[in-house]
């Protein structure tokens, strides 16, 4: 099957998905591509997003709000090892490779241009390149693999997550019907880190603050979202991203509170403390 035939029949699943009643994750064929940087700039405190272009974004595909690219780079001599194309997927070397997994906050089809939104902190792979990015160079990126399709047949919509997940929510909050109903938590360090979001009048944004990472900032984090009522016989969708060890409580809690079925929520940890280039799929 040629690569158009597998982007129909994946764009026709999209399709019935989002016109049905429960969210479903939609593979897209994987390519590696050349990009440039076009330039970057500040998002709040706390964010710096780097516009990716060139003639290697050609035919790139966004249709979910929390889809992600591999950003691939050289190993610590400047060889730079990508992945191995394999029909519609890629074959990884294992850990050689080094990588980091990125929210597409944007995908502009008449420009090219695709944005990644990067939280900054001391000491991270992709944060330094980031802080150093000029335009005109050279980044290699991988997918996305594909997407979480979300109907938009839900009574209401319940997103939270820490301010890595901040370019994924502030996404699907453009992308949810000006009708739709629910609630957004964000967790910054502080106000400075607070952005604009274009949110549907019907969802609150709440914004919660932390100084330090501990564990009665976790707790409070839990009790936010948790606080939240679903009026009965309303269906709920919820998403949740961040830190693994801070969003647990919350798996129990869509499970044994709220009463979800699998397909009605998302929760994933994005990074995990101590841990580089955390992946929750190899945990």
């Amino acid at each position: 099957m040629s690569l158009a035939d597998h982007r129909s029949r994946h764009l026709d699943r999209i399709a019935e998905v989002r016109a049905g009643r429960r969210a479903e994750k939609v593979g897209y064929p994987i390519g590696i591509r050349e990009t440039e940087v076009v330039r970057t700039a500040m998002v709040g405190a706390g964010l710096l997003r780097v516009t990716l272009g060139g003639k290697g974004t050609e035919g790139f595909e966004a249709h979910a709000p929390d889809e992600h690219v591999k950003l691939l780079f050289p190993d610590s001599d400047g060889t730079l090892r990508l992945p191995e194309p394999n029909g519609t997927m890629l074959r990884w070397a294992g850990s050689v490779l080094r990588s980091r997994q990125y929210t597409v906050r944007r995908y502009d089809p008449v420009s090219g241009e695709i944005d990644i939104d990067v939280a900054l902190h001391d000491g991270g792979l992709a944060s330094d390149w980031a802080r150093e990015a000029r335009p005109g160079a050279v980044m290699h990126l991988a997918g996305p693999p594909g997407g979480l399709i979300v109907p938009h047949s839900y009574d209401r919509y319940l997103l939270a997550g820490d301010i890595t997940a901040l370019p994924a929510i502030a996404r699907r909050l453009e992308e949810l019907p000006r009708s739709a109903k629910g609630w957004a938590f964000v967790e910054v360090p502080d106000a400075s880190q607070e952005i604009e979001l274009s949110a549907p009048e019907g969802v609150e944004v709440s914004w919660l603050h932390r100084d330090h990472r501990t564990a009665a900032a976790d707790e409070a984090f839990v009790r936010a979202v948790t606080s939240v009522t679903v009026p009965e016989g309303e269906r709920v969708y919820v998403w949740v991203a961040g830190e693994a060890g801070q969003i647990k409580p919350l798996r129990r809690w869509v499970r044994d509170e709220l009463g979800l079925d699998r397909a009605d929520h998302d929760i994933t940890g994005y990074w995990k403390r101590g841990v580089a280039d955390f992946d929750e799929d190899d945990h």
